[in-house]
């Protein structure tokens, strides 16, 4: 990380000094379908509520041994899939080749507010984050990022620094 004495602003690091972390997230239970699907009709009923708390606990909880452990990171020079304690990343993508980013939801999304965010690159997906909490935000986390790091790629109604004379 850089130093907070060569940073203009603090906590704001160029991707060319450092790589930051913009955001980390873990995946929810929805990232397991077929038990979020029987936990979340488990729920609905009194006598069986108990038994999907278990099964989603597992699940939930299981995220942290060390073999399994997976989260989704966006940093300012990419997004990854990290796995284990130490985050070795697995798959990741750099936020030049991201096009354009889109959530898929079904019927576990509204339950666990938890969607799959697929990252297109060239008119494809390239990867994809499978149940990932809040991810209309998570969307947004992304395509900020790439807009604010990767050069030609902001869009908006302000002017930038360098057209300021001063």
């Amino acid at each position: 990380m850089a130093d907070a004495r060569t940073q203009v602003v603090t906590g704001v690091v160029p991707p060319e000094v450092a790589e930051a972390r913009i955001r980390e997230v873990w995946p929810s239970v929805a990232a397991s379908p077929g038990i979020a699907n029987l936990g979340r009709v488990l729920t609905g009923t009194i006598v069986l509520a108990p038994l999907a708390w278990l099964l989603m606990a597992a699940v939930y909880f299981g995220k942290l041994l060390p073999f399994r452990a997976k989260r989704y990171t966006v940093t300012n020079r990419r997004v990854m899939i990290r796995r284990g304690l130490q985050g070795k990343p697995q798959k990741e993508i750099a936020l030049a080749e991201i096009d354009d980013v889109r959530v898929q939801t079904d019927a576990n999304s509204d339950f666990f507010r938890a969607g799959n965010v697929e990252i297109l690159a060239k008119g494809q997906v390239a990867l994809t984050l499978h149940g990932v909490p809040e991810p209309e935000s998570f969307r947004h986390a992304i395509l900020n990022a790439r807009n604010a790091w990767v050069p030609g790629r902001a869009k908006g109604p302000w002017q930038p620094a360098s057209a300021v004379k001063g």
